[in-house]
């Protein structure tokens, strides 16, 4: 099987070294195969010793087999070391209680992971193209990212013993399947890159083609918005390690001077001067603010970190609830954050939910919107509660209901914020639970889409 003579493929090199131990992540789609080829074609010229990567998931069934037969024939037929993993990604799904995307992703990289550390390889490559790059940028976009989610896909990533890179990330895919055409060069179709039920590729078959249609150069305009996210995060970042030291103020103050940690053993805080917050620029303010809370655990969106902005120029005495766990004080000296993890009590907050509908439950610190896709379900209505004692869910993957206390155990949710976790209640079946996989009856019949925004 070798490769043509034809033109070569551009691919950025700038972060390959002679001498590397290369492994080439190959799942056998057009982009993984045309790096795949590209890299070979150049391996003497560039000094790499390459090995193909393939991970068979566990998934797709007889697809999948015939994916992993036909990268083998081509590390061959390129005389490149042909390396494979078996995983199952179900199984990890219904342990993690990820989704598939989630688990298939983290397995890979657990495995590029186990050959670096282990000597093996110096750098995996992966296939990442503009449009998965694009794809990325408008994906955080609309969930509500901010300027350092636009930065998208990064060329290289650092990994604990070696380094991910993507040398096709400036390429557009149409171009690598152009390319691959002139070379007469073959490629496997990967069925579930067609089905619309997720949103990458919605926004891949819809919305980037629609876009296109304004302005024909959205692909790249979005690729450039990354790299100059990219290079302002790493400016921030570098910024927020200098400044934070001084700024974070751990425990509380104490009379006499001095500062002391809290003596609930579930509560932490952090002090911020609010003279020196107010010093600071309004971007760096905002970057201190959410840097803070998330030493929390507690990742700000805009409104709440807007909210925070709010008190560093108001009165002292005002009190405010971020989220179920986290609050923000605002004493004469400082703003003040502290997160609370002890058990609730009392009554839970129970909100109705018309299908379809949104709801902004505060007391679960989400808004949820709900909706179903076939099917004459009128009047529907659901409830969004904390989950009591008995309640019992069908994750996906699964082959019987389990209790939800065991899968808040197997999530590993700390004991203090299990009282109150949420879930969907439909026609007496839970449709859907925070952090879980669910699967229901009713849900399946009436094609049931849940989405869930954290306030």
């Amino acid at each position: 099987m070798s490769q043509k003579k034809t033109d070569s493929l551009p691919i950025m090199t700038e972060h390959l070294r002679a001498g590397m131990r290369l492994g080439v992540a190959v799942s056998g789609g057009a982009d993984s195969v045309a790096l795949l080829h590209a890299l070979a074609a150049r391996q003497q010229e560039l000094g790499l010793v390459l090995r193909v990567l393939h991970m068979h998931h566990g998934i797709r069934g007889t697809e999948a087999d015939g994916d992993a037969q036909f990268v083998e024939r081509l590390a061959n037929g390129l005389g490149v070391r042909f390396l494979r993993r078996d995983v199952k990604v179900p199984e990890r799904v219904e342990e993690e209680l990820e989704t598939v995307e989630e688990a298939a992703r983290k397995l890979r990289y657990a495995w590029f992971d186990e050959l670096l550390c282990g000597g093996d390889l110096d750098a995996v490559a992966t296939a990442h193209t503009l449009n998965d790059q694009a794809e990325t940028v408008l994906l955080k976009l609309m969930r509500g990212a901010w300027t350092e989610g636009l930065a998208g896909i990064f060329p290289v990533l650092e990994r604990e013993c070696g380094v991910i890179v993507r040398p096709l990330l400036k390429t557009r895919r149409s171009e690598i399947e152009a390319w691959l055409r002139r070379s007469g060069l073959d490629w496997r179709e990967d069925s579930s890159n067609r089905e619309v039920k997720y949103a990458r590729n919605r926004v891949r078959h819809h919305l980037l083609p629609l876009l296109e249609e304004y302005n024909p150069q959205i692909w790249s305009h979005l690729g450039h918005m990354a790299e100059i996210a990219q290079d302002d995060e790493a400016y921030w970042q570098a910024e927020l390690a200098r400044l934070l030291p001084s700024i974070l103020l751990p425990g509380k103050p104490v009379r006499g001077g001095g500062r002391a940690s809290s003596t609930h053993p579930d509560e932490t805080s952090v002090g911020m001067e609010v003279e020196r917050l107010r010093a600071l620029h309004a971007a760096l303010r905002r970057r201190v603010l959410r840097a803070a809370a998330e030493g929390l655990g507690c990742h700000l969106n805009f409104d709440q970190t807007e909210l925070l902005l709010e008190m560093c120029e108001g009165k002292a005495g005002r009190r405010q609830t971020l989220t179920a766990e986290v609050r923000a004080e605002r004493s004469p000296r400082e703003l003040r954050l502290v997160r609370s993890r002890s058990s609730k009590t009392g009554e839970q907050a129970e909100y109705d939910v018309a299908i379809p509908g949104e709801v902004v439950a505060e007391a679960y610190g989400l808004r949820l919107t709900a909706s179903v896709s076939h099917g004459d379900f009128s009047g529907l209505h659901a409830k969004l509660r904390g989950h009591k004692p008995g309640d019992r869910v069908r994750l996906r993957y699964s082959s019987s209901f389990k209790k939800v206390k065991e899968v808040l155990e197997r999530m590993r949710v700390p004991s203090g914020e299990r009282a109150d976790w949420p879930v969907l209640e439909c026609q007496g079946e839970i449709v859907w639970m925070r952090g879980a996989d669910v699967v229901s009856g009713i849900g399946e019949s009436a094609g049931f889409r849940i989405e869930v925004e954290e306030l």
